[in-house]
């Protein structure tokens, strides 16, 4: 009788997942993780669940406030610049940004990282991002997940999901009910895109740029470079490569709006996120009212007007798609307007008086 050869003892590193780079990764990142710790954090970091006590001394009647998000492809770019030290930085500002319109100061933060394969380098430099992004927002990094899936990504892809929670007292709750006609309104700058418009960007880059390049940009191609995108993020950009100048991390603006609600009623406020000036606006607004925005009273960062003369984008297509310089809007009543801006430039922002609240118009 001709014996059958024995089969091969497979395992999950077979499969395309190895276990050791999960447990390395988790003891790399502990003393990151640790930098992000609150007072209220109980147990320790590792654990199926992650707990977290409810600072009721500080509240009567709280509210839990919960935002969840990603960064979109401008992960694509993370990749092709091989840059992942800042992309968790957007990852949270995302979330934190989102939360803290209701006035909402963040708690805790959890993250969900998926790769095809586990690089430990990398995923350490994007979670060093995440606990950078934490600690200016104020917000514990509690936990994550850590997802290793052959077959679900391209060869060195990852993806990023971010989720957070915030409290607020339940009579200082901000929903824009509060705004009325008359009210100011304060735009915070932006540093750049942030993390929205980026699918638009992208087929930006993969089109002919046109020739000549406003003052103070070249293009610099590297011998044997074939692939279009890379190319792109090789221009010369004010000083800096246009890659660089696109993944510039999303503006937290936690700390500073938490003050500012400290020190004059605020009505409203608006993250200027996908859908831009046009469409996150009047999200906060009561009926009856409409913004008037005067979209000459900033300053416009240089990458929008380049990217609209590049894309021959019209005007609404880039308003409804970028933020445009203006990453947060601020609805407050016309005789605290003046403290606004004081208040806001101590703390560091660099905020304009953008337009008003008026009565729709039949």
């Amino acid at each position: 009788m001709i014996k059958k050869p024995a089969s091969a003892s497979l395992s999950y590193q077979n499969a395309g997942v190895n276990i050791d780079s999960g447990h390395l990764l988790v003891e790399r990142i502990k003393p990151i993780v640790a930098r992000t710790h609150r007072p209220e954090m109980l147990g320790s970091f590792g654990n199926f669940g992650a707990l977290f006590e409810i600072p009721l001394a500080r509240y009567k009647n709280p509210v839990l406030v919960s935002g969840t998000d990603g960064v979109g492809t401008k992960l694509k770019l993370a990749l092709a610049m091989g840059k992942h030290d800042s992309i968790g930085i957007d990852l949270v500002a995302m979330c934190v940004n989102d939360i803290v319109t209701s006035g909402a100061e963040p708690l805790f933060f959890l993250d969900y990282y998926a790769t095809e394969q586990l690089d430990v380098d990398i995923a350490t430099q994007v979670i060093e991002g995440i606990s950078k992004g934490c600690e200016l927002a104020g917000a514990a990094l509690v936990g994550g997940e850590t997802a290793e899936m052959p077959g679900m990504y391209h060869q060195d892809e990852y993806d990023l999901a971010g989720f957070c929670v915030g409290i607020v007292e339940k009579s200082a709750i901000i929903d824009g009910s509060q705004i009325r006609a008359g009210d100011a309104l304060i735009g915070l700058a932006s540093s750049g895109p942030h993390s929205n418009g980026y699918s638009l960007i992208r087929q930006i880059l993969k089109t002919p740029i046109s020739i000549p390049f406003e003052k103070g940009m070249q293009v610099s191609f590297s011998k044997g470079e074939t692939e279009q995108l890379r190319l792109y993020l090789d221009i010369d950009f004010e000083g800096q490569r246009l890659g660089e100048v696109l993944l510039e991390p999303t503006r937290i603006y936690v700390k500073p709006l938490l003050q500012l609600i400290q020190k004059i009623p605020v009505h409203g406020l608006a993250h200027i996120t996908g859908g831009g000036l046009l469409e996150n606006i009047p999200r906060i607004l009561p009926a009856g009212l409409r913004a008037n925005i005067n979209t000459h009273s900033w300053l416009r960062p240089p990458i929008f007007n380049w990217l609209q003369k590049q894309g021959n984008i019209k005007d609404q297509e880039m308003y409804r798609t970028f933020n445009c310089g203006i990453g947060m809007v601020i609805s407050v009543a016309q005789n605290y307007l003046d403290q606004a801006l004081t208040y806001l430039d101590e703390m560091g922002e660099t905020a304009w008086l953008i337009g008003q609240i008026e009565k729709k118009v039949n």
